[in-house]
């Protein structure tokens, strides 16, 4: 009896390592496609790693900073979960300032030595339209800052309004990230209705289209720069001041969306560990 439970411990481990080498090939496979070979091709793409981002952000981020000669910026992020995965913790991780906000509880403490100065907040809070400006105030007040170099917004629905707002008030950092509906193919401009009680119910009513975000953000003097090819979830938008700094970067709309890949698994290195996390945050804190 004994024998066979461990035969069986042994199959079912090998099963689960041959399920493990499977979709790795099957996430290899599927992003080198969704790179998409010439001429459709965004050669920028091939910059996209992970760290504590969903997938491939993490990358973009760093080398759209890097060319723009951000060494330690100021960031804000709006919408951050519990604060495990998102884009701007690996900013952190290289003591970028900045603050998230967010309507859940973090796993972690965001001032564990109680500096008197942080180089990193967190508000908590639902936002909405009305809240929006303010608590993007608060934040930047929080670190005793008043410019943002780069924004994040991930809300799953009324962000390209927020962004609008922003816009009107003549805010404007250098780099956005936004989460694009990406079942909505160019030349499709489409948005939910605006709700100030909107939660995504897991369906593709949420956010909007790259289109939409593109005829935003572009006459307000934003190009897009690519749109993370292993999900297809965010786009990255940079002031057109900088544009010569990315040459490898197609002019075509077309080129530059990425199609809906995120029903795929996204297992990466170990088990992630709150006492990783909360080290950033600690050592960031103390500057």
């Amino acid at each position: 009896m004994e024998t066979n439970e461990l035969l069986l411990k042994d199959i079912v481990k090998n099963l689960g390592d041959i399920n493990v080498i499977s979709r790795f090939i099957m996430h290899a496979t599927l992003y080198n496609n969704n790179l998409r070979s010439e001429p459709y091709r965004n050669p920028f793409n091939n910059y996209g790693k992970k760290t504590f981002s969903q997938t491939d952000e993490d990358g973009l981020t760093f080398e759209i900073v890097r060319r723009l000669g951000l060494e330690k910026g100021v960031f804000g992020e709006f919408g951050v979960g519990n604060g495990t995965q998102n884009n701007t913790l690996a900013l952190i991780a290289v003591k970028w300032r900045g603050f998230w906000a967010g309507n859940e509880d973090l796993v972690f403490d965001p001032n564990p030595e109680r500096v008197a100065k942080p180089n990193f907040a967190y508000i908590k809070t639902f936002i909405t339209r009305d809240n929006f400006l303010a608590v993007m105030a608060a934040g930047a007040q929080a670190i005793g800052q008043n410019q943002l170099d780069l924004l994040s917004i991930d809300l799953d629905g009324n962000d390209i309004y927020l962004l609008e707002l922003m816009l009107a008030q003549g805010i404007k950092p250098k780099v956005l990230i936004v989460e694009y509906n990406a079942k909505f193919i160019p030349p499709i401009d489409w948005r939910i209705d605006y709700a100030d009680d909107h939660v995504w119910d897991s369906t593709d009513y949420f956010g909007a289209s790259f289109m939409a975000f593109y005829n935003v953000l572009a006459p307000a003097g934003y190009f897009p720069v690519c749109c993370n090819a292993f999900t297809g979830s965010n786009a990255f938008f940079v002031l057109n001041e900088y544009r010569a700094l990315f040459p490898d970067v197609p002019d075509e709309v077309d080129k530059i969306w990425c199609p809906p890949m995120y029903f795929l698994p996204a297992d990466y290195g170990h088990g992630q560990s709150v006492r990783t996390i909360s080290t950033i945050i600690r050592d960031a804190q103390r500057g």
